[in-house]
């Protein structure tokens, strides 16, 4: 399936934060893949929001040097200003995605084919945009708890997100599973919620416990994916 392996792991990451380079330096030294969705029309450092919960700053990284940080990495649409596709009219949504598809390609010099949505939020219209502007896979927030492989990549549903309750039992199922079928692990979330909760630890104990096993393929969205 993925090299001769039946397991994948993969991880995505949204909105092209600071915290981003700490995450990119983890996934780096575990060696495992990841896909940052990124918002080319606001990605500046003078693009900035308050977290809602803790109260911090986070701020959008600048272009320059970005290539660079994400090297191993996918890069995919967030949508070009993280823009709600439901408040979208046609005209807009078409140019959210394919202004920030042309962007990123441009910039980090690869075709962008994933994408992300903004807030999590879809319906027909924007599926209907998303297909037209060549993207192949959209990952949705809705975590499925599970591993078997998804038919409809334009609705994809995530295994969990990094805070999930449910994440390290899930991954104790997911590395036991012997049944001979395809399985993939699939976590999301924002590199600025560890600041925000305090919790690096938490993605340094996910990544010991799935790193280094020669059973699992280790890839972007993209190579996992498609």
């Amino acid at each position: 399936m993925w090299n001769g392996k039946k397991k994948a792991v993969t991880f995505s990451y949204d909105d092209g934060v600071e915290q981003d380079r700490r995450l990119v330096e983890l996934f780096n030294a575990y060696g495992v893949k990841a896909t940052f969705n990124l918002n080319s029309g606001i990605q500046t450092g003078a693009n900035s929001f308050v977290e809602g919960r803790s109260g911090i700053v986070v701020r959008r990284m600048n272009q320059q040097g970005l290539r660079e940080l994400y090297k191993g990495h996918e890069i995919a649409s967030h949508g070009l200003t993280h823009a709600n596709p439901q408040d979208c009219d046609e005209e807009t949504l078409y140019n959210e995605v394919l202004a920030d598809k042309r962007n990123l390609e441009h910039l980090f010099e690869q075709k962008v084919v994933g994408y992300a949505y903004p807030y999590g939020c879809y319906h027909d219209l924007s599926v209907k945009v998303l297909s037209d502007c060549g993207i192949r896979y959209a990952r949705t927030v809705e975590s499925t708890d599970a591993f078997a492989l998804q038919s409809d990549l334009l609705h994809f549903k995530p295994c969990y997100h990094h805070n999930d309750d449910r994440i390290f039992e899930g991954i104790g199922r997911f590395l036991a599973q012997e049944t001979g079928e395809p399985s993939l692990l699939y976590i999301w979330g924002h590199s600025y919620e560890f600041d925000a909760d305090q919790n690096w630890d938490r993605m340094e104990k996910i990544l010991k416990q799935l790193a280094g096993r020669s059973d699992i393929f280790y890839g972007t969205n993209a190579e996992v994916l498609l």
